[in-house]
């Protein structure tokens, strides 16, 4: 018997405990005194044999958890750079909270699962309708990892001889997302590199100037981690095509209801996240998309589902290309991703085709024109310019503020709203439908504030 890993150890079993004459020969082999040894813990967090809870009845500790909970700060976030807020409409909870799917574990057994390997079938079926790209898969842990795994693919690939990864400056990638990838690239041949921004989307120029044959991937957001719109993703993709090099285009489910499909301007990946629909923002847990071209469908990492037909010739689902390595031998494996993310593609598929292809696009639209009216009635305070960036933006903005950001934005928590400080003066504002209600408000902040 074995346990995956994620779910109770690297492939030993629970139930097989090991003796004392056992565990003495392997503690000997190494050297070591006892099991204690093989483990620094500090005094102050190890375990004394005591929690110090003390027991109580329901009704104190429900009124006890209430005194905690109230320390929290009540704030109005206008906070985004990749994790975003939507209404979840109630038919999410009241169906992803069904038993069935709630207490489901991976989808191995297809006979007893059809009902959560079909949503899964739709949630793929989703991106290859947003992107154009007929690859997509519902095992991502979030964008960062979705970013990482299409550069090892990248290496992967026959068409690709690069080693070379470009992305995008410091001001315009997520110091997570670019850790994620550093980490995943590390102990191989591949390297990371930026090129350069100009006013909020890519110098094509100087990245003209950066591409070589030794170019893997070249990766681009739109809209940017500043909710700016890539406004030339065509000449990007050519350049990574014209050095044979893979074209990986960040997004999420929302904008590219509205924008032109990923396939449309050259994107060989698309990644990014999709808890921007049937989560609230989270801030860590998420759902990362990852969608590609048929051509390389054998090196997709993690797993698809697919449809077929059982022994009655009817409609069936199933887990068609399973790559990861518990599933094959290891040296063939394209991903070690583990984790079961299904229940939250599960509650991004009841989301969307709850808002249906319309009240998507509106939901986009909306993050527009919100945006945009927001920026201007900030820019119309003295001592704010917003937007820094002369592009059109989705759901954000950034702002120049003429006073330390850091002390406004310090100011603006206290009067009840939380923004993003990104330098001594520049600050960033998302607004969705989650949180539109508080724009009246934040503005008189903001005056009463400069």
């Amino acid at each position: 018997m074995t346990r995956e890993r994620g779910r109770g150890g690297i492939g030993g079993s629970p139930f097989a405990p090991h003796t004392a004459d056992e565990t003495a020969a392997m503690l000997d082999a190494i050297g070591a005194e006892g099991e204690e040894s093989l483990f620094d813990i500090p005094d102050e967090v190890a375990f004394d044999g005591e929690f110090g809870i003390e027991p109580r009845g329901e009704r104190e500790l429900r009124a006890e958890l209430a005194r905690v909970f109230a320390k929290n700060d009540d704030l109005t976030e206008f906070l985004g750079r990749g994790h975003y807020a939507h209404y979840v409409p109630s038919i999410v909870d009241h169906l992803s909270l069904r038993s069935e799917f709630l207490t489901s574990y991976t989808q191995y057994q297809p006979e007893i699962t059809q009902g959560f390997l079909q949503a899964l079938f739709e949630y793929q079926s989703l991106l290859v309708e947003l992107t154009g790209l007929p690859v997509a898969n519902c095992s991502m842990y979030d964008a960062a990892t979705a970013l990482a795994e299409a550069a090892r693919m990248a290496d992967r690939v026959r068409s690709v001889t690069g080693t070379r990864v470009l992305v995008p400056d410091a001001d315009f990638l997520r110091s997570g997302k670019r850790g994620v990838l550093d980490n995943y690239v590390a102990g191989t041949d591949q390297t990371v590199e930026t090129y350069p921004m100009d006013d909020g989307v890519v110098d094509v120029d100087a990245l003209a100037d950066r591409m070589d044959d030794d170019v893997a991937m070249v990766y681009a957001e739109s809209p940017t981690v500043r909710g700016t719109i890539e406004e030339r993703p065509v000449e990007i993709g050519d350049l990574a095509h014209e050095h044979d090099a893979l074209f990986c285009l960040g997004s999420d489910v929302v904008a590219l209801s509205l924008l032109r499909e990923p396939a449309g301007v050259g994107a060989d990946v698309v990644v990014g996240e999709a808890d921007a629909l049937g989560m609230p923002a989270s801030y860590g847990m998420g759902l990362g998309i990852f969608a590609t071209r048929e051509s390389f469908l054998r090196q997709v990492p993690g797993r698809l589902v697919g449809a077929s037909e059982d022994a009655g010739d009817r409609r069936a689902f199933t887990l068609t290309l399973q790559t990861r390595e518990q599933h094959i031998r290891k040296e063939r494996a394209t991903s070690n991703i583990c984790t079961n993310q299904a229940w939250v593609a599960l509650r991004t598929a009841i989301h969307a085709m709850a808002l249906g292809p319309s009240g998507l696009v509106e939901l986009a639209e909306d993050c527009v024109r919100e945006a945009a009216e927001l920026a201007d009635r900030l820019d119309a305070l003295s001592g704010v310019q917003a937007p820094i960036h002369d592009r059109h933006h989705f759901r954000e903005f950034v702002a120049r503020t003429d006073q330390p950001a850091p002390a406004i934005a310090g100011d603006l928590e206290a009067n009840g709203f939380a923004v993003h400080a990104l330098g001594d003066h520049l600050i960033q504002v998302c607004v969705t439908d989650a949180n539109a209600h508080g724009a009246d408000a934040l503005v008189a902040a903001f005056e009463e504030v400069l």
